[in-house]
């Protein structure tokens, strides 16, 4: 049983880099730090987004209509938080 939460935390560990990761290039896009025109960085946000899209649609359709602003990743973000801190240790404290 603990091999399996070990398992879950590291999935939720990495869940989460990419999330930042995805974070990060998006204020460097939108901010024209970075061009998406450019091979690599057009290859990763593409990635990021086709990696990420099925998380947050879910949840756009959920939250209300607020024009420009995404909360979406911000929802997902701390969910991923919420589960990675506090629920995984509440279930493994239960378990064992």
């Amino acid at each position: 049983m603990l091999m399996i939460l070990q398992l879950l935390q590291l999935l939720l560990d990495v869940a989460f880099f990419i999330m930042i990761a995805h974070i990060i290039l998006s204020w460097l896009v939108t901010f024209n730090v970075l061009n998406v025109r450019q091979p690599i960085v057009g290859g990763l946000w593409d990635g990021l987004n086709r990696l990420l899209e099925p998380v947050y649609a879910p949840i756009r359709r959920m939250l209300p209509k607020t024009g420009a602003l995404d909360l979406a990743p911000l929802v997902a973000f701390i969910a991923l938080i919420a589960a990675r801190d506090i629920i995984l240790p509440g279930i493994a404290r239960a378990v064992l």
